[in-house]
């Protein structure tokens, strides 16, 4: 029974030293996701707090560059380029750095994010990006520090920093109007060659409507008459539609095409073809 109770006691004792107290983090983890225009933005960061103390020009010093936050460094990820101080930024992750002053701050994309804090030397190669930014005061006082996404226009927006009485905007500019403007352009002229030869195939290989398989690999072949495929595919359309001199005069020009390109399989594939509709 002594026994017993001592190994109780021991499960217990150990049980306690295992234990850990869950407290709060004086400087908590935020993460941001934010759609610009259609790039996706997210921010990762921890937020200090004033706590009394004198922010900017003491506990964060004037001229010295600064993590942006507290632990770790604060990144930002781009899901597609960007433009940042008139410079194009990669899509990536990058370390938000930034150079405090009482008029101004300098904001900085850093492309290595594994420092604790600031680089223990600085590398200006690894900078990919450089913003000088007015220092805003604010007629309030911010306890913890801030990160926000602020300010839209159109496809564009700031990163908002704030904390104490103070106020910071990274202007971020992204690529979404030129993609826009691309699509509509691109919709607007119609469908490509091979939009028509993706439709005709499908419609060949699904036993759908034959007929408009072969408006539609026409219209392919009227646009691009080099494509040996295409006219392979409208052989076999031609033929399954019952049309066997248009399939045999497409398998014969594909072929011609084919063996100028030095494509020995299509050549087999419409010489087998041709065979088989007795034109060989």
């Amino acid at each position: 029974m002594k026994k017993l109770m001592l190994f109780i006691a021991a499960v217990a004792m150990t049980a306690g030293v295992s234990a850990q107290i869950e407290t709060p983090a004086p400087s908590p983890l935020q993460k941001i996701e934010q759609k610009v225009g259609l790039t996706d933005v997210t921010v990762e960061y921890s937020r200090p707090s004033k706590k009394g103390r004198t922010i900017f020009g003491d506990l964060v010093p004037y001229g010295k560059v600064w993590r942006t936050g507290a632990n770790k460094n604060t990144t930002i990820n781009f899901s597609e380029d960007v433009i940042v101080g008139g410079k194009e930024v990669k899509a990536g992750t990058y370390a938000l750095f930034t150079k405090p002053n009482a008029t101004n701050w300098d904001v900085y994309l850093y492309t290595d994010t594994e420092n604790w804090g600031t680089p223990e030397k600085w590398d200006d190669s690894k900078v990919a990006a450089m913003v000088s930014a007015p220092a805003q005061p604010m007629p309030m006082s911010i306890e913890t520090f801030t990160l926000s996404f602020d300010d839209f226009k159109g496809s564009d927006a700031n990163l908002g920093m704030m904390w104490d009485n103070v106020y910071i905007a990274m202007p971020i500019k992204t690529m979404t109007d030129k993609a826009v403007s691309a699509s509509i352009e691109k919709v607007m002229a119609g469908p490509a060659a091979n939009d028509y030869y993706s439709a005709a195939v499908y419609y060949l290989e699904n036993g759908k409507d034959i007929n408009q398989a072969k408006t539609w690999i026409d219209k392919a072949v009227s646009m691009n008459g080099n494509a040996f495929w295409y006219q392979r595919q409208q052989s076999l359309i031609y033929a399954k539609s019952g049309d066997k001199k248009g399939a045999i005069k497409a398998a014969k020009s594909s072929m011609a095409l084919a063996e100028k390109a030095g494509n020995a399989d299509y050549v087999a594939l419409n010489m087998k073809s041709l065979k088989e509709w007795g034109a060989m």
